[in-house]
């Protein structure tokens, strides 16, 4: 039993070494002029166990956005108040922590060219759960939720972007504040 645990434990942390390794050379380089030495080579790993857990580069970023958008989507649906995605609209300094805790992820998505894909399971993400929680509030605003709760995750997705992108000038807290104080004077923001 013991050797299964650190068997576990060394998969781990090789896996999380070829992502880290994966992650840098993607927000140094385009993918197609990444190859696998590379990333063997910046994890300390031979070609070999990376084949082990992934096909090739593509299986690699495609597991890589899948288990980032998994822990997002971990993180706002058990968060300490028990709110679950309601926070994701009524508090955004924890959400803007977790993407600065990421940060290597997320500046490696937002600065790559060929990361549409990424940002569109981002934005489907983001849209599904705002478009849920104005549903439930009921507005009569005489806004489409759909085209409400759209409307948010983009501008959301926008500024995001743009911190990340331009090295996180503000604090995590600032631009929870910013943004929230922008989705009350646009009236869009559900309280």
């Amino acid at each position: 039993m013991e050797t299964t645990t650190k068997t576990d434990r060394r998969i781990v942390r090789t896996k999380e070494a070829i992502n880290k390794a994966f992650l840098e050379l993607f927000s140094e380089k385009e993918l197609e002029q990444i190859t696998i030495n590379d990333i063997a080579e910046r994890a300390n790993v031979n070609r070999g166990t990376i084949y082990l857990h992934y096909s090739d580069k593509y299986d690699l970023l495609d597991k890589c956005i899948e288990e980032h958008l998994l822990r997002l989507i971990n993180f706002c649906s058990t968060n300490e108040s028990g709110q679950g995605i309601t926070f994701l609209v009524t508090d955004l300094a924890p959400v803007f922590h977790y993407f600065e805790e990421n940060y290597l992820f997320f500046s490696a998505m937002f600065t790559n060219h060929r990361t549409s894909v990424f940002r569109g399971r981002l934005q489907h993400f983001m849209s599904a759960n705002l478009k849920e929680k104005l549903a439930k509030q009921n507005l009569q605003s005489g806004i489409d939720t759909e085209l409400n709760a759209e409307f948010m995750a983009s501008a959301f997705i926008g500024i995001l972007e743009w911190w990340i992108t331009n090295d996180r000038p503000h604090s995590s807290q600032y631009m929870a504040e910013q943004v929230r104080k922008l989705y009350e004077k646009n009236e869009i923001f559900p309280v």
